[in-house]
């Protein structure tokens, strides 16, 4: 294993908790908002709702394992760490997309032109971009 190599290990497990953590809240999240708050109020508002809560619980999140996996500060563990958690997270909503709501590919695709998913999308772009604004908290 090359020397870059090992030093990247830690941001793509980073990564992959980043992912784990934020999609277990994700799925809750969302299980709430389907089941309760889109029939009362609508896709659009309920995804208003929902949006701030897991970005701000992503940032805090993401601030932890930032920390916790001793990320440095240049931008490339960083960026491995947000690019990673990104790519896990898109398969993991196409693997759900095409099992729970029997969606094609396509399907699932231009899922993404409605207003409240193009919401959530630029949700999940933030939450891959936010490894690269934390930095480490100095002690």
């Amino acid at each position: 294993m090359s020397e870059s190599s090992t030093a990247m290990k830690p941001a793509f497990l980073a990564g992959a908790a980043y992912f784990v953590l934020v999609f277990a809240l994700g799925f809750v999240l969302g299980t709430v908002r389907v089941l309760v708050l889109v029939p009362q109020f609508g896709e659009l508002y309920s995804s208003l709702t929902e949006l701030p809560i897991i970005l701000t619980a992503a940032w805090f999140m993401c601030r932890w394992l930032v920390n916790r996996f001793a990320l440095d500060d240049h931008w490339p563990a960083r960026a491995m760490m947000g690019i990673t958690a990104f790519i896990l997270l898109m398969m993991a909503e196409l693997v759900l997309s095409t099992l729970l709501f029997d969606r094609s590919l396509l399907e699932h695709i231009v899922y993404y032109l409605n207003l409240h998913a193009m919401l959530g999308l630029a949700g999940q772009v933030a939450y891959a971009v936010f490894p690269l604004l934390v930095g480490r908290a100095r002690s």
